[in-house]
């Protein structure tokens, strides 16, 4: 027995010199990670010499160096020294990536030198990406040891343990024997409801027997266990500290996928989505990171040779073409607005200082002198129609609304006077000179007694009302009289409802302006103008905001449509316009991209073909689409370019 306790003893000491110098020769050598691109290909340079065995120094007796060298005769007989060239290779350090509706998925493996890996360690790897005038923090790679987990695995346990003391039901601290021997010899009446289904109230215990049954259960209650109980549970976040040093991270932990290399090595395959703003053409991936042994940080990672993801997007293919629409401008120009003016019960006039009058006479003013002075319209004439709701006698309500479209008019007719007034005789102290006659504005004055039409769509978009007051309402809404009317809705249930909520909604005053344009003479003259929805759909084209893009461009099914259209992967949709446009460069690569998604390889080549014979620039454009480059790999399309490929 004592020797097994030596024998483990040493194995320890060995496993912890094994780790220091490991340790070591990661801090000698500064070991990182390395970064690299999935199934990426490496291309040899087989000129690079480097001395091998095959080669050796001498010197002679005169200090003179000699260089021996393997060497070999010549077609020519002569002597030929030859060495032993070693490739080296070049591994890529940046990749295309292709953007697709407005996605981009970056993809790279990292990879961990076994020298790094160690049962006791935990290697937590930080990848950043690099954007324009930012930098984001990716989620963090963990590479857990045996040993290391076993270490976190136990102090859960141990955590485990201490909750598993912690007692979730008080119930457990009741010495029940005792207490059921209380209530036999003291209380029988109590102990009877034992076995009996009936109920007795806490009050009714009390009044009976002078004690509540939760006094005597407390009696009869371990204090000291509870108070100890209760400290458990107010120090279970200190204990999870004290048990779990380093927590098992579930959340913002990335892991992929693990594999292990020929090498002993270990490659983690790492995929990010990101979104592709309208500036973004280039994201840099660099990856530095910690070991760990428990809670001590034992060696910084240093930061990886960064890679580059180059992003290609279809919005380049974007036409700016500018489209124009004709507009015809008609020299009368026609606006208005309603307001709300309070009037008292069978009043007229208009009185500014009622409650709610301030905000709308207000509004009405800014209106007024916001259409005085635009430079690009006179104002003519202002139509007022007043109205007033349905209570009372159509002939009062007649007459009523005449005189309030007249207060109306008049009121606005002074204020409007004292406003040109004023801005008049600013102009001409400024200018030093008189402003010139100002042009008549015509006020006319309209009455609608009462406006049932208005109440009518009221009742029908009304949330108060129910189904049933709403038909009853539609059958008063049918009798022609408008005094008969009113006095059929005083009898239903609605009519409250209708005469404080809806009432008050009626008694509108409406304006309408009537301008023409300035030094426009004809009535009408036809123009030519910048299609402005057009425009917009082109910059959200470029913007890679294909959704509004497509929304926008769909009615005019150009190629500007079309590649909106193939961003959303809407392929039907795309190829539906392509097959209506002339047959272009632009036009036949589309297309190919277009068939190679559907799987129909053959056209997609025979396009791709002819789009480079056309234009020699989407040679090397076809490397940067995913549906281009596979066929481009596949088929050796840049070898054979301008050739039919056999296969097809």
């Amino acid at each position: 027995m004592k020797h097994c306790w030596i024998l483990l003893v040493t194995a320890a000491l060995a496993g912890g010199c094994a780790s220091q110098g490991r340790l070591a020769r990661l801090k000698e050598n500064q070991v990182s990670a390395v970064l690299n691109l999935p199934q990426e290909a490496t291309a040899p340079l087989p000129q690079i010499p480097v001395v091998s065995r095959d080669t050796a120094t001498l010197q002679d007796d005169e200090g003179r160096q000699l260089l021996i060298m393997k060497a070999v005769k010549d077609e020519d007989g002569e002597m030929v020294a030859t060495d032993v060239i070693q490739a080296a290779v070049v591994t890529a350090r940046f990749r295309n990536v292709a953007e697709r509706n407005g996605k981009v998925d970056l993809c790279f493996d990292v990879r961990v030198p076994e020298t790094m890996m160690g049962k006791d360690w935990q290697l937590r790897f930080y990848p950043h990406m690099a954007l324009p005038g930012d930098t984001l923090d990716l989620d963090p790679v963990h590479i857990t040891g045996t040993q290391y987990r076993k270490m976190q695995l136990r102090g859960y346990e141990q955590y485990n343990r201490f909750l598993a003391s912690i007692a979730a039901d008080s119930a457990r601290f009741v010495h029940t024997a005792q207490l059921e021997v209380f209530l036999e010899r003291n209380l029988p009446q109590v102990y009877r409801f034992r076995n009996d289904s009936s109920f007795v109230s806490d009050e009714d215990f009390a009044s009976a027997f002078g004690v509540t049954s939760q006094a005597a259960a407390a009696h009869y209650t371990a204090r000291l266990l509870v108070q100890r109980n209760a400290r458990k549970v107010a120090r279970r976040e200190k204990m999870f500290r004290k048990y779990v040093k380093v927590p098992i991270l579930e959340n913002g932990l990335r892991l992929d996928t693990v594999l292990k290399d020929a090498t002993g090595e270990f490659v983690y395959r790492y995929v990010q989505t990101i979104t592709a703003g309208k500036d973004l053409r280039k994201v840099g991936i660099s990856l530095d990171g910690e070991i760990y042994q428990q809670e001590k940080c034992l060696y910084k990672v240093p930061e990886s040779e960064p890679l580059t993801f180059y992003i290609s997007s279809l919005s380049t293919f974007a036409e700016p073409a500018e489209r124009f629409v004709t507009e015809i401008i008609s020299r009368s120009v026609e606006a208005n607005t309603a307001c709300y003016i309070d009037f008292g019960a069978g009043e007229s006039a208009v009185r500014p200082e009622r409650e709610g009058n301030r905000t709308e006479i207000a509004r009405i003013r800014e209106n007024l002198a916001s259409l005085v002075d635009d430079d690009r319209f006179d104002l003519d004439s202002i139509t007022i129609t007043a109205s007033c709701s349905p209570e009372g006698t159509y002939a009062f309500n007649e007459q009523l609304s005449r005189r309030r479209s007249h207060a109306v008019s008049d009121y606005f007719q002074r204020f409007l006077k004292a406003y040109r007034d004023s801005t008049a005789g600013l102009r001409m102290s400024l200018a030093g000179a008189p402003a010139g006659e100002q042009q008549q504005i015509r006020f006319l004055s309209r009455n609608q007694a009462e406006n049932w039409e208005m109440l009518r769509q009221l009742v029908r978009r009304d949330s108060t009302l129910s189904a049933a007051q709403k038909a009853d309402l539609e059958v008063s809404f049918r009798i022609p009289d408008p005094d008969r009317r009113e006095a059929a809705m005083q009898g239903l249930t609605s009519y409250r409802y209708l005469r404080e909520k809806l009432y008050p909604r009626l008694r509108t005053v409406c304006f309408d302006f009537h301008l023409h344009r300035r030094g426009m003479i004809q009535d009408t003259i036809r123009t030519v103008i910048p299609d402005t929805v057009y425009a917009r759909g082109v910059r959200a084209l470029h913007d890679r905001d294909y959704k509004t893009a497509v929304r926008l461009l769909r009615p005019y099914a150009d190629f500007n449509t079309a590649v909106a259209y193939l961003a959303m992967d809407m392929n039907a949709s795309a190829l539906a316009v392509l097959g209506g446009l002339p047959e272009t460069d632009k036009t036949d690569y589309m297309k190919a991209i277009l068939y190679s998604r559907q799987g129909n390889e053959a056209e997609a080549v025979r396009l791709y073909t002819r789009s480079c014979e056309k234009n020699r620039t989407f040679i090397s454009r076809g490397n940067l689409d995913p549906e281009i480059a596979s066929l481009i790999k596949k088929y050796g399309l840049h070898r054979e370019l301008f050739q039919t490929t056999s296969q097809f």
